[in-house]
């Protein structure tokens, strides 16, 4: 599975449970993404994502966006999109 950047982990938001993503390309609902940090290690569908608390369904680079998240990350953390 190829993988590429597109983004990094701004914040964290512990109920909901939610990352605040800084995108440095597209992304959209369905797409399956890799959260990898020193301590963070996630494969997760993206289904559900936020700009400024409105669902949209996709978004391109330069924007940031809330995603929902099953478990915990944290800023710095990279965002890579599956093939």
């Amino acid at each position: 599975m190829a993988e590429v950047e597109i983004g990094k982990v701004s914040d964290f938001f512990a109920r909901p449970v939610v990352a605040g993503i800084d995108l440095t390309g597209s992304l959209k609902k369905g797409d399956t993404i890799h959260i990898q940090g020193h301590t963070t290690d996630l494969v997760m569908t993206v289904e559900s994502m936020q700009i400024d608390n409105v669902d949209v369904e996709e978004a391109g680079a330069g924007v940031s966006v809330g995603v929902k998240v099953p478990d915990r990350v944290r800023g710095g953390d990279t965002v890579y999109k599956v093939d």
